[in-house]
């Protein structure tokens, strides 16, 4: 059992740094056994931190110091006390220049914390606590300070040497050595800082901003890599655009520069003018990147280029604050994704995640609020609450305030706190101030846990022509928070009258129709609405858009979910009703005998969406995908995920079934002459190509088995050739499968990329992805445990996507995700701490299930020397 339990830290006993430090200058030099790191800093005492004195403390991590000099004279050992996590020094001047000297060895550094070698490459993560495994500092983001960094290395094994800012000097020193010096004009909190070193490959362009600036534009990859940059710098190009046109951000620096990073524990990094990129997310070709690859480097791009202003002009007091940064640029790289492609499909895409993952985290004993009051470990709460539902309460902001209204918002906190390190209540005043509306109520969503709960009812006059919708707001108890005040929640509805030619219904106002189709503004437990002058009862199309990040609970008959289906005008309500209808049919099927009948209606919805081409094609590609197993246990109460796995096949094995025939005219209809584009209307069709193939497969269909087959041969795209191949992987047709597998493998096995994608399709396969199969693909000589994505590719594709066999009966697959975390713990915490999650839900399971999934937990528990990121989620999942 572990006696040294992590330390909580709490937002209440936040105070000011009590010193300051204005200037950093950092000398790196870098060898193949190491790094040695001069750090220079110019240090003042706080006025705000009062009168006294007060120690100077830096935080440090895994460092040797070699030196500490104060003002010039160098300091003896009994002038300081170095406890290795803090270099203390008692007594200082109230304003002096601090020298200290490092000595790290970034080849062994398997956290990817601070400095690192990737690959033979030098790089840098320092959100959120890294920098402290760099060098001794202040490390906390209200510490802002502007930097010189000069970067020394072997120049032909490291030609490339790059920092935040411009480049300000460079040249050759002895010894085949070289330096480039680095300055950025901005003041940063130190967690921006990045560096990088090594043999890469330029790609440049050029941009210019809306005043006539002409931006260096860079990308650095690897040489096997240089041809697959042209999106990414196309999509880095949009981003810059689209935001000085929707929010009026212009880029400050004369250079922006991204890197591609093969081992990296996250998805990007928004250090100052030169974003670190996991090299998943930045790299793409038509032969290697499907069209959700596209997309999603598209999103990435912007997100951390718009933290250029929302982020790195303005930071984060606190890491309480994180949302402030990650909440707000998440739904502006939102917005940019719905203009660049479909509205209504990015706005599904988005609500789909948030229900099945960052629902599951709210209702989770890892849940807070987007403004947590606490942690242990500030790397466990890079969450979707943080992300996702951060963005959502900016949303609601945006919904309540109208466009207008949050632009004039969005410019007052700009330029009320560039260079400053703010909260989210400095957010939301700006937003109040610009708007003349009161947001007092509507701050609990920082403040408060939970997703709320909102009971509807409804009934209808006929004789008044009156209709009454009764709303009832709940927000569930979290763990440390109970009785919970109502929130501050924009519920937009329409109300659809039951024939087609009467849609929407329009209430009678005097001399003019009164639209029925609004937003209404709860604010209390229980809101009564009333409609006057309708002729019939309407159909309710409740929180349109998702207004709220909510449950809605309303008693819709199948007949009104196949009504809203067809007829919504709101495009995210249709795909809504449709996902609810098929919930409930795979619902009531859970538990029932193999040949208990499956409601004939959902064939007849589904054959319409198939054969009619005239509707939104993406749109369909959407609705035709049944609701995940992930969704449908988290819609459970005592959850049996291979019943719920086996009921959703029988469901989609009964309509493939049924629509076969459609489904080889969708099929033939969809595929594409021409060259390959990244279009809404290309990704439409691939996605309903792929999608009608995978439930051909599903039922054996022989004729889907050959055009299958002829897809991945002739597929001239990653879309096509791995749609194919996931197919013929969940089929029954075992040797197609060895046979296509082994193919691609062979084909791409030099990309790393492309092979972690052929990883995932092994491993979240019910058939392919046994655990036999699975310890196979460990032993592969293409996985890679130091390597996030590989182990994500296997181990988190598996647990997470795989749920049938993770859930097996026998507890097998928990024991073997225990043995997996308890491995990284040693070497990665923070991946071991992410991989842990779907053992943190274990009160969502069956008994059968749960106490094998929480014995895993305690095995978890019980290891020696448990890191902190793995402590505090083992420790909150079995006490919450």
């Amino acid at each position: 059992m572990r006696t040294n339990q992590p330390q909580t830290i709490y937002l209440s006993d936040y105070k000011v740094p009590p010193y300051l430090v204005d200037h950093v200058d950092l000398r790196f030099e870098l060898f193949e056994n190491g790094a040695r790191v001069h750090s220079a800093l110019v240090v003042r005492r706080n006025p705000e931190a009062g009168a006294g004195d007060i120690p100077l403390e830096l935080d440090g991590d895994s460092l040797v110091l070699e030196s500490v000099g104060l003002d010039g004279v160098t300091l003896n050992e009994a002038a300081y006390e170095n406890r290795g996590d803090k270099l203390i020094i008692a007594s200082v001047p109230e304003r002096f220049e601090l020298t200290v000297v490092t000595w790290l060895e970034p080849q062994n550094n398997t956290r990817l914390e601070g400095l690192y070698k990737s690959s033979g490459m030098f790089c840098t993560q320092c959100e959120a606590e890294g920098f402290r495994c760099i060098t001794y500092f202040p490390d906390r983001p209200d510490v802002m300070s502007r930097f010189r960094t000069r970067v020394e290395a072997d120049k032909q094994a490291y030609p490339v040497l790059l920092s935040n800012g411009n480049d300000v000097d460079r040249g050759d020193l002895d010894d085949g050595r070289h330096f480039v010096t680095w300055e950025d004009p901005f003041p940063k909190p130190c967690y921006l800082f990045a560096l990088v070193a090594g043999d890469l490959v330029e790609k440049r362009d050029t941009f210019t901003t809306c005043s006539g600036r002409d931006i260096d534009l860079r990308m650095y990859v690897e040489p096997r890599n240089s041809e697959k940059c042209e999106h990414a710098m196309d999509s880095l190009k949009r981003s810059m655009r689209w935001d000085e046109e929707v929010y009026g951000r212009e880029y400050d620096l004369d250079i922006f520069m991204i890197v591609a990073v093969d081992d990296f524990n996250m998805g990007a990094m928004e250090n100052k003018g030169l974003n670190i990129f996991n090299s998943s997310c930045v790299l793409a070709s038509q032969d290697t990147a499907t069209d959700l690859a596209f997309q999603r480097i598209e999103a990435i791009v912007a997100h951390e280029y718009f933290h250029n202003w929302s982020g790195n002009r303005v930071t984060c007091r606190d890491w309480f604050q994180l949302s402030l940064k990650e909440g707000f640029t998440v739904f502006r790289d939102s917005q940019f994704s719905s203009d660049m492609g479909s509205p209504t499909v990015k706005r599904i895409e988005d609500v789909a995640l948030l229900r099945t993952a960052q629902f599951a985290e709210d209702g989770g004993p890892m849940a807070h609020p987007i403004r947590p009051a606490s942690y242990m470990e500030i790397s466990n709460f890079y969450t979707l609450t943080i992300y996702e539902k951060g963005a959502e309460v900016v949303r609601m902001i945006h919904t309540l305030l109208g466009p207008e209204l949050f632009r004039k918002g969005s410019d007052l906190y700009f330029e009320r706190h560039d260079g400053q390190a703010v909260t989210t209540d400095d957010f939301v005043k700006a937003m109040e101030d610009a708007s003349g509306r009161d947001l007092s109520q509507f701050r609990l969503w920082y403040e408060q846990a939970g997703t709320p709960v909102l009971n509807v009812s409804d009934e209808f006059d006929a004789e008044q022509g009156v209709y009454r919708l009764t709303i009832k707001q709940a927000i569930p108890d979290t763990p440390g928070q109970t009785d919970k005040k109502p929130q501050h929640i924009p519920f937009a509805l329409g109300l659809l009258g039951g024939k087609r030619e009467s849609l929407p219904l329009r209430l009678q106002a005097g001399e003019q129709d009164a639209p029925t189709e609004r937003v209404l503004e709860l604010t209390g437990e229980t809101e009564v609405f009333e409609f006057h002058g309708l002729d019939e009862c309407p159909v309710p199309s409740l929180l349109r858009q998702f207004s709220a990040p909510v449950r809605v609970r309303y008693p819709w008959t199948r007949e009104q979910l196949l009504f809203l289906m067809s007829h919504d005008p709101d495009g995210f309500n249709r795909w809504d009703a449709g996902e609810r209808l098929a919930v409930d049919v795979i619902q009531s099927l859970v538990g029932t005998p193999k040949d208990a009948p499956v409601d004939s209606r959902l064939v007849t919805a589904y054959r319409h969406l198939v054969s009619d081409s005239s509707l939104d094609q993406a749109l369909v590609a959407k609705m035709l995908q049944l609701p995940s197993e992930a969704y449908l246990i988290e819609l459970a109460e005592s959850a049996d995920a291979p019943a719920i796995h086996d009921a959703r096949e029988r469901v989609l094995k009964h309509l493939a079934i049924a629509l076969r025939d459609d489904l080889i005219a969708c099929y033939r209809r969809n595929v594409e002459a021409g060259a390959y584009q990244v279009t809404p209307d290309q990704i439409a069709r691939r996605s309903l190509r792929n999608t009608a193939l995978a439930w051909l497969l599903q039922i054996n269909d022989e004729e889907g088995r050959e055009l299958a087959l002829r897809q991945f041969r002739e597929a001239d795209n990653m879309t096509d050739r791995i749609g194919a191949l996931r197919a013929l992987v969940n089929s029954d047709y075992e040797a197609d499968r060895a046979q296509v597998l082994e193919q691609f493998y062979e084909r791409f096995k030099d990309d790393p990329q492309v092979v972690e994608q052929w990883f995932s399709v092994q491993a979240a396969s019910d058939r392919a992805g046994q655990l036999p199969q699975i310890h196979q693909l460990l032993e592969h000589e293409a996985f890679d445990w130091k390597n996030p994505n590989k182990v994500r590719s296997v181990v988190g594709a598996f647990a997470g996507q795989n749920l049938a066999a993770f859930h097996s009966p026998d507890g097998s697959g928990y024991d073997f995700l225990a043995d997996q975390v308890c491995r990284l713990d040693d070497s990665n915490p923070q991946i071991a701490a992410r991989l842990v999650t779907p053992l943190t839900r274990w009160r969502r399971f069956a008994p059968a299930y749960s106490q094998r999934m929480k014995a895993a937990l305690e095995r978890i528990r019980d290891k020696a020397g448990l890191s902190r990121d793995v402590y505090e989620v083992v420790h909150k999942s079995l006490a919450g």
